[in-house]
């Protein structure tokens, strides 16, 4: 069953601008705990275009699975654009693929702080020379929440992409 048929469509166009530019994709994943992959490998043929996903809920998972610096995680919290960096490029330098994007964030209910409140989500793309970072504040309950991260983090990945030469 999907989560969200917005998410399948983007899953479904990400495929083919990947595919269309022999590119690889690298994901990981916090808040969103392997939403973007399933949404991914739902789609026929992404073995194609989809090199591994990393599902790093835990600060010791973003650590040791993808290389951020613990001390990068303590100076800025694991909810930060600074870690969103660090996970899209750890996810590239532990694989074999060329952009990545990651997720992490509050999806709720509880956890949120009034710097980093329940809905604030920090997402990365990286393509091995830029990675962008960008930072959202999602409505709604905990599944909504990480459905809309899901569908931002795509279509981040689709602007890398179409933007790749």
């Amino acid at each position: 069953m999907s989560i969200s048929r917005l998410l399948d469509q983007l899953a479904i166009q990400a495929g083919v601008a990947l595919a269309e530019k022999s590119l690889m994709l690298a994901t990981a994943e916090s808040c969103t705990g392997g939403l973007v992959a399933a949404a991914i490998t739902d789609v026929s043929g992404s073995s194609g275009w989809f090199e591994r996903g990393f599902v790093t809920y835990s600060n010791e998972a973003k650590s040791t699975m993808i290389g951020v610096p613990a001390k990068l995680i303590r100076d800025h919290g694991a909810v930060s654009e600074e870690v969103a960096r660090a996970m899209a490029d750890g996810a590239l330098l532990n694989s074999r693929a060329q952009v990545s994007l990651s997720i992490t964030g509050v999806a709720g209910p509880t956890g949120g702080t009034p710097d980093k409140p329940v809905g604030m989500v920090c997402f990365g793309w990286s393509n091995r020379i830029t990675t962008r970072t960008d930072t959202q504040r999602f409505k709604g309950d905990r599944a909504q929440i990480r459905r809309q991260a899901a569908e931002h983090a795509m279509r981040g990945l689709l602007e890398l992409v179409r933007n790749e030469a």
